[in-house]
């Protein structure tokens, strides 16, 4: 397996040179940079697109939640903090991991290993990829409540006025971006644009049923039907055909 490039982002120098030092014991992973702030850190990402981001949450400014909403496609990401509260949060935000300062070199070894399980899923590297694959994350930011999703457990893309609804668990946030550009950046081998309004997750489908005027209606495994256009039937047909 490749080496691991990773970024650690934290305000605290002494902080940043703590997980270097535990680091050192882990060759498979080759720190490509450190940041004090969130645009430090921002410029570091899009500019050289890391596998792995080691993340402060308290920071001045802006924190590291504000950095993920920041960005277009988020580093598998573990979270590092001297803070026990976002403990519980964190699982909301579906991070890789979550390390509580002071960093125990067991914990990143189990850490560690839950990164390289990670990237062994994929098939094609991260950097340089136009589209996501399904072991990406996307950041989601609703009010006050945040996730980091996985795309293969997101199972519908739904307009809502200027906005997406993304549909994944028992959640239903919604995204500020057009489906268009989600739809520019899903997998294509497992999403698929039922219709103007719609693109779903074809590994959520539990039946497929005829409709009127040679439509079909797509029966979804939470029970949900959606309607495929004319045209896109033809198209769907065709894509799951032998």
């Amino acid at each position: 397996m490749r080496k691991l490039t990773a970024l650690i982002v934290d305000d605290s120098r002494l902080a940043r040179n703590e997980i270097k030092e535990l680091l050192k014991v882990h060759p498979e992973i080759s720190i490509m940079g450190e940041a004090s702030n969130v645009d430090e850190a921002y410029d570091h990402i899009t500019n050289q697109k890391p596998d792995l981001l080691f993340l402060d949450i308290n920071m001045p400014e802006k924190s590291g939640f504000d950095l993920l909403e920041m960005l277009e496609d988020v580093p598998v990401t573990i979270f590092t903090t001297a803070y026990d509260e976002y403990a519980i949060k964190s699982f909301e935000y579906n991070a890789l991991d979550y390390l509580l300062k002071p960093i125990s070199p067991q914990r990143l070894e189990i850490a560690l290993e839950k990164a390289k399980d990670r990237f062994k899923e994929e098939n094609s590297p991260k950097s340089g990829d136009r589209r996501l694959t399904e072991t990406s994350q996307i950041f989601i930011k609703d009010g006050e409540r945040c996730w980091l999703v996985r795309i293969e457990k997101i199972r519908l893309f739904e307009i809502v006025g200027n906005y997406t609804r993304v549909y994944f668990d028992l959640e239903k946030p919604l995204l500020y971006k057009s489906l268009q550009q989600v739809e520019d950046k899903l997998p294509e081998a497992s999403f698929f644009r039922a219709n103007r309004q719609q693109i779903v997750n074809i590994n959520f489908i539990k039946e497929l049923i005829p409709w009127f005027h040679g439509k079909l209606k797509l029966k979804m495994l939470d029970g949900t039907e959606i309607e495929v256009s004319r045209r896109q039937s033809s198209v769907f047909r065709d894509r799951m055909s032998f």
